[in-house]
């Protein structure tokens, strides 16, 4: 949603080696719709969407900046799975290749 200004449900799967974060189309399909490199990314949780209609968004947001300073704004289902993917992320981010 960061490029297209819309939100799209998404399946994540999180590899250590190498660090990325691959997402797929959840209605199925082998290959990855695309991927975040996230060795040296920053990972924080988001309490306000700039540019967005607070009815667009519910307060489960987290951002992944990365190393070479792309910014994806994700939406976690709860605030106790957006708390899981930020720890998760920032492991990889530090062990991964």
């Amino acid at each position: 949603g960061h490029r297209r200004k819309n939100w799209k449900v998404r399946k994540f799967v999180l590899r250590e080696d190498p660090a990325y974060l691959h997402y797929y189309d959840p209605a199925g399909g082998e290959e990855p719709l695309g991927a975040i490199h996230l060795r040296g990314c920053v990972v924080t949780a988001v309490e306000d969407m700039p540019d967005s209609k607070k009815y667009d968004v519910d307060n489960i947001l987290f951002e992944i900046i990365t190393a070479n300073e792309i910014h994806y704004y994700l939406q976690a289902a709860s605030s106790a799975e957006r708390t899981e993917w930020i720890k998760a992320i920032q492991a990889v981010a530090r062990t991964g290749r």
